[in-house]
Parts: C-alpha cells; sequence; structure tokens
C-alpha cells in the first residue's frame, strides 16, 4: 500500500487549475460534465482510502474486529501502519458519512415539501404562485413531475419576449438534469474539501449551460442577457422567499459575467480542449489526477484484502 493510500486525499489539488479554466474557455455542457466526473470520481477515491487508513491504523486497537493474524509484525511492515492517523481517520470518516448523508437527506425532503407546496395548483408545466415576491426556480420530480415554478411578482417586472427567455432558462435546467450534477459536486466538496472549488464552478457552468441553451430556444442571446439582468435585479432580497435547499438549484450566479458572456459571441462547442492550450493542460492534469487517483485507492484496496486474506487463519 505505501504512499499509494495517501495519495487521493490530496489529488484533487491537481483539479484547481481546471476549475477556473473551464469557466472560462470550455462550453459550459463540457466544463459541467468534466469538473463533475472529475469531483465524482476523486471524492470516491478518497473517502475509500480514508476508510482504509481507518482500517490499517487502528488495526491494534483493542476490540477491533480484524482477525488475530492482522498484528503479525510481517503484516503491520506491509501497511502504513500509523496508530495517530489510523485513530484522526475515525472522526473523519464519520464526518464524511453524516455531512453527506444529510445533505442527501434534506434534498430529498425539500423536494417533496415543495411538490406539496405546489398541490393546490394546476398541475402544469409551469406553476405560477400568486406571491409578490419575485423569484423562479426549476423543480425537478422525474419526468412529468418536472416543473418551472414562478412568481407573478417575476412575470409583472418581464416582457413577454423576457418571460419566455426566463421559461426556457429554467426548463434548460430540468431537461438536462442540473440539479443532478450540483448534488454531486455537493456531496463531492463535503467528502473532500479540496474539492470545493470545482463545485462552485459548477454551480456557474450549470447557469451559462442554461443561459446558452435558452439562447438557442428563443433565437436570440440580448433577450436572454436582458431577462437574467432585469430578473436579477428585482429578485434581489427575494431569497428567503426560495425553499430552503434550492437555492442551490436556481442560484443566480456571478450575474454580470453570465450577461457578459451572452453578449458576445457563442462559445465553441469542443468535445476536449487542445493540450497545447492552458485549459488543454490543465484538462488533462485534472484527468490525470483522477486516474491517479482511481488506481491508487484500487491498489490500496487490493493490496489490503490480500493482506488481510493471508495473515487469516484458515
Amino acid at each position: 500500500m505505501g504512499v499509494f493510500v495517501f495519495l487521493p486525499l490530496v489529488l484533487p489539488l491537481t483539479a484547481w487549475p481546471i476549475a477556473r479554466l473551464a469557466e472560462q474557455h470550455l462550453h459550459p455542457r463540457t466544463a459541467t460534465r468534466l469538473l463533475t466526473g472529475v469531483a465524482a470520481v476523486m471524492a470516491a477515491c478518497s473517502t475509500l482510502c480514508l476508510a482504509l487508513v481507518m482500517v490499517v491504523g487502528t488495526a491494534q486497537l483493542p476490540g477491533n474486529p480484524l482477525p488475530d493474524g492482522w498484528s503479525d509484525p510481517e503484516v503491520r511492515a506491509a501497511v502504513p501502519y500509523d496508530e495517530v492517523v489510523g485513530k484522526a481517520a475515525i472522526p473523519a470518516l464519520f464526518a464524511v458519512l453524516v455531512v453527506c448523508g444529510r445533505t442527501w437527506w434534506r434534498y430529498a425532503r425539500v423536494r417533496r415539501r415543495a411538490h406539496r407546496a405546489l398541490a393546490g395548483l394546476r398541475n402544469t408545466e409551469v406553476a405560477v404562485v400568486p406571491d409578490g415576491e419575485p423569484y423562479a426556480y426549476a423543480l425537478p420530480g422525474g419526468g412529468r413531475r418536472d416543473r418551472v415554478v414562478v412568481t407573478t411578482g417575476l412575470l409583472k417586472c418581464l416582457e413577454p419576449a423576457e418571460r419566455r427567455a426566463l421559461f426556457a432558462h429554467e426548463r434548460a435546467h430540468l431537461s438536462a438534469r442540473h440539479h443532478r450534477f450540483l448534488l454531486t459536486v455537493r456531496l463531492a466538496a463535503q467528502a473532500n474539501p479540496f474539492l470545493r472549488p470545482l463545485r462552485t464552478a459548477v454551480s456557474y457552468t450549470t447557469e451559462r449551460w442554461a443561459d446558452e441553451d435558452a439562447a438557442q430556444t428563443v433565437g436570440s442571446r440580448r433577450t436572454v442577457a436582458r431577462a437574467i439582468g432585469k430578473a436579477a435585479l428585482v429578485s434581489r432580497g427575494a431569497a428567503a422567499a426560495t425553499p430552503a435547499g434550492l437555492a442551490g438549484l436556481a442560484a443566480a450566479g456571478p450575474v454580470p459575467r453570465r450577461v457578459a458572456a451572452l453578449l458576445g459571441p457563442a462559445p465553441a462547442v469542443r468535445a476536449w480542449p487542445s493540450l497545447f492550450t492552458a485549459v488543454g493542460v490543465a484538462a488533462w492534469g485534472a484527468a490525470t489526477g483522477a486516474v491517479v487517483s482511481a488506481m491508487s485507492s484500487a491498489n490500496s484496496a487490493v493490496t489490503m484484502v490480500l493482506i488481510l486474506h493471508a495473515a487469516t487463519p484458515l
């Protein structure tokens, strides 16, 4: 096992450059998928290795359920035994599991409550809430239960073309299942704090992805830019009216950057950036970090299983 068991805990640092460059140089759809995939792999690998560190580091503690053969000198020499690190890994792994489990539970609960709150309205794709507070968000429900929620207070502030742009933007969130990307990177950042820059980046790129899809739907980038800017101005202070927990699904993001991007040319759609660019080097660096993380965690897990099997009396 050696140092391989610790590598996945710090390899997320290799993804920091792409977290920033992807926002600026990649198509938002490509950036979202790349960053989410890297975050998911690295978070899973770091959590696995944290569990392995806990096992090998606490093997000598009284009451450990591992077989007696695990304490043999040959076994201890083959694994990165460190009682202090192993003890520290226990609360760390427990905290990761508790925080991620609570996040998943709260996310599901908020979705259920939001759907129940709309039960009295017509069962249409767009739910118009008679509320003076201006806000809108996409409420995923799975298939036909997906709904766009908007208040009358916001609709009154927008022109007809801007309303179409708003609806197209929220529908893009639902059709592309952006809530899954956001939830994945949120859980990943909670599993490994080094992945927080990727969570911030994906929060922005999903909004830009929806902006570009909305611009294609309505046929005017300027109209979408006006709708975004106007909605952001009138929605200030209305965040409290949005159901708690859905703010991450409908986060406005850095509005001036989004508006500036829409007033410029449409981003080029590329499956993968060229290696001879800064973003290409960063993307390959993050991808390499994810691969090395997966290989290191797999190597550590297989090695521990083999050692444990060899040290277990038949």
